[in-house]
């Protein structure tokens, strides 16, 4: 079934990857089941599972169930280009969409709507250990000696690119050169003790007890800290913010498109802002509207301070604003080209590479 043009509007994405099996949640209801097979990054599992649980709720999710399948972004998305089947993927960066544009797999007006295709935000933050011992205060601080990263491989995860991408314009958007970005990105990846696969796991690894500092979604650090395993956390002053895109294959089940709805709607963005998420805001992006979701600050739990969850940034970077967005056309291939069919090696790729951390 082919998306109809008042869906392709608001076509953005949902839940799902972990290896490459899927996994059932819900229980749907009567005869007449309907299954929506999500595919997606790994971060948002929890909310993804949240947000289902209520779309079983409605006319709508009666008799939905849900297949999932979570992972690194970039590894979910060359998936499904592989043959796992999807009816909606949730992933980390615009540019894993676009691959499944490129094969067919998704129609080309999937980011038309108002939305652009986001279905969830967040910002980059850096997770500290408990007291912040290194006295970590913002990006200067991560290349001094001594000082131990723990971060995803932009090479797989979606997650390591919007990091790698906030420390680059921690330097050329305060007035630093090209130049200057490039060797501290340099410097930056020296530290590097642990480059995992996703971003989740680059989250296990730390509380794990490696590393000094995680570079992270702050949904992830207010999620750990729901479950239990918190870890302080620091908003730098300039800090980027994270759009993840949501769509619908152009072959789906007819239950992903009420789905997709519901996604964008108030209880949706308001389970995601329950998980860490700041909720979709169109107008202003990046400021956490939770009135317009039903909520109030002490609702969400997990974060340092329960009167103002999501604090205002100081210089909040966007793809759009900063970067010569929308889309990662800007940046793509000079931060992140992989010298392959032409491409350029972009200096993200070169510095870990000079690193030596390549392999990991």
């Amino acid at each position: 079934m082919t998306t109809t043009p008042r869906r392709r509007l608001t076509a953005s994405a949902l839940a799902a990857a972990a290896a490459l099996a899927l996994t059932a949640c819900g229980s749907g209801g009567g005869g007449n089941e309907e299954t929506v097979r999500i595919v997606g990054f790994a971060v948002p599992e929890a909310a993804n599972k949240a947000i289902a649980e209520k779309f079983e709720e409605t006319p709508e999710g009666k008799d939905v169930r849900f297949t999932t399948s979570y992972g690194a972004s970039g590894d979910q998305s060359r998936a499904v280009v592989d043959g796992l089947k999807a009816d909606y993927v949730h992933l980390s960066v615009a540019t894993d969409v676009d691959r499944l544009v490129d094969a067919g797999l998704v129609e080309d007006t999937w980011d038309d709507g108002p939305n652009k295709g986001i279905v969830s935000t967040s910002v980059v933050v850096l997770g500290v250990r408990e007291g912040n011992p290194k006295n970590i205060q913002g990006w200067d601080d991560l290349v001094k000696p001594g000082v131990e990263i723990v971060t995803a491989n932009p090479a797989s995860s979606g997650a390591a690119r919007w990091n790698a991408l906030a420390a680059w314009g921690s330097v050329t958007e305060n007035g630093g050169s090209k130049a200057e970005a490039t060797e501290y990105v340099d410097q930056l990846f020296k530290n590097v003790v642990s480059l995992t696969n996703s971003g989740r796991d680059a989250t296990q690894s730390f509380l794990g007890g490696t590393g000094d500092v995680l570079l992270a979604y702050e949904n992830e650090a207010i999620l750990a800290a729901q479950q239990g395993q918190g870890f302080d956390y620091v908003i730098p002053d300039t800090t980027l913010l994270i759009e993840n895109p949501g769509a619908i294959l152009t072959e789906h089940t007819p239950a992903a498109e009420p789905w997709l709805d519901f996604v964008l709607g108030e209880t949706g963005q308001r389970e995601f802002a329950l998980k860490g998420f700041r909720p979709l805001n169109l107008e202003q992006p990046g400021t956490a509207d939770l009135e317009s979701v039903g909520l109030e600050a002490s609702d969400i739990k997990g974060a340092p301070d329960s009167s103002d969850p999501f604090p205002a940034v100081k210089n909040l970077l966007t793809l759009t604003d900063n970067f010569g967005g929308p889309g990662w056309g800007g940046v793509k291939d000079e931060l992140f080209g992989d010298g392959k069919d032409g491409a350029p090696v972009g200096i993200v790729t070169e510095a870990i590479t000079k690193s030596g951390k390549a392999s990991q």
